[in-house]
């Protein structure tokens, strides 16, 4: 008897290892700290124009800070046993 798309999905979501709010977290994490990596590449790909170097840098910077601060939330929903 062949599977329906019904069946399949029935279960889908019941059991869940952690909250949404701390996958968000955790996913948001990865997504930025792949990006802070991605700006380096960017950063001298725009050696020749100086205004673009510039905006790299600032948005590396800015996304380094997104990561500390995520980093420091995840820090402290583990210690309130949250996460």
């Amino acid at each position: 008897m062949p599977i329906t798309a019904e069946t399949y999905f029935e279960h889908n979501g019941e059991t869940k290892t952690i909250s949404d709010h701390d996958r968000d977290l955790i996913y948001e994490l990865s997504k930025r700290n792949d990006s802070v990596s991605h700006l380096d590449k960017y950063i001298a790909n725009a050696e020749p124009d100086k205004e673009l170097k510039m905006f790299w840098i600032d948005l590396k910077k800015q996304e380094k800070e997104n990561v500390r601060r995520l980093k420091k939330i995840i820090v402290s929903h583990i210690k309130k046993s949250c996460f």
